[in-house]
């Protein structure tokens, strides 16, 4: 799920966009937020296998009384065994003949499709939230910026002889963080530096280390500057989704010196 913030039906609105996948269909939903908060207006696409033609098509809805426009060509996108695509395809935004937001690298077939002109507005990544699976070692690609390249993170959860956890993280295959004793350090935060990008890393383990089964732990990545103080709390007695909420919001966390962008990751350990 991605959140971007833009101006379409003449406010600065959050747009957010949702992959899905299931045994029967596959598809995403795009959601405007309503004027002084009041919901939400989303439009869904279902990409059903047997249904070929809705790879590529358009669909309409209101938002706030004015007409939004979903374009998408999804025809020959690249999956790669993701929920998400990453390459030949576009999904594209349309409101007052501007395209407020455009997904996907086929970019000149957007605009030729839509018939409209690039916003004067550009929009901006404001978080991003993933879940991932496994056993001991976690792992998703993402953008600290929107101009910046693709980094590969990693999350390994180790036990040393059964009794005594330990916890890696890397980035593009170099550790940055080795966290020992987790069942004493189950959360907490670092500052590590990344092509001259400072980012805060926080993490919330308590479940993996006390919680068997079926339970997943919070990594949150935000890039900040050097000015700016850290958002969120090191406490190891206030867990992470109660900052954050629990959906994962940021709303009221940024600073004016920090990035927008902040990465919620939830990790499901299955045994």
């Amino acid at each position: 799920m991605s959140v971007y913030r833009t101006k379409i039906a003449d406010q600065c609105r959050l747009i957010t966009v949702t992959w899905c996948k299931n045994l029967l269909l596959h598809g995403l939903s795009v959601s405007v937020d309503g004027s002084s908060g009041d919901g939400q207006y989303t439009c869904k696409v279902e990409l059903k296998p047997w249904y070929f033609w809705r790879k590529q098509g358009s669909k309409h809805f209101l938002v706030d009384s004015k007409p939004v426009d979903i374009f998408w060509d999804l025809k020959a996108a690249k999956f790669n065994g993701e929920t998400e695509p990453s390459s030949e395809y576009y999904v594209a935004v349309v409101c007052d003949e501007e395209v407020i937001l455009l997904l996907g690298d086929l970019k000149k077939d957007a605009y030729r499709k839509t018939g409209c002109r690039p916003a004067l507005i550009e929009p901006i990544l404001v978080s991003r939230k993933e879940h991932v699976f496994g056993k001991k070692k976690f792992s998703t690609r993402v953008k600290f910026h929107d101009k910046g390249r693709m980094h590969e993170i990693s999350i390994e959860c180790k036990n040393r002889n059964g009794v005594d956890p330990e916890m890696e993280i890397r980035i593009d295959g170099k550790s940055f963080i080795h966290v020992k004793h987790l069942q004493w350090k189950f959360r907490g935060n670092e500052s590590i530096h990344l092509n001259k990008v400072r980012i805060e890393v926080y993490w919330d383990v308590h479940d993996w280390i006390f919680n068997p089964g079926l339970r997943h732990a919070l990594f949150i990545f935000k890039p900040v500057s050097e000015l700016s103080s850290p958002p969120f709390s090191s406490s190891a007695s206030t867990p992470l989704s109660s900052q954050t909420g629990s959906s994962g919001s940021i709303e009221g966390l940024n600073s004016n010196n920090s990035s927008d962008f902040c990465l919620f990751l939830y990790a499901w350990k299955v045994e």
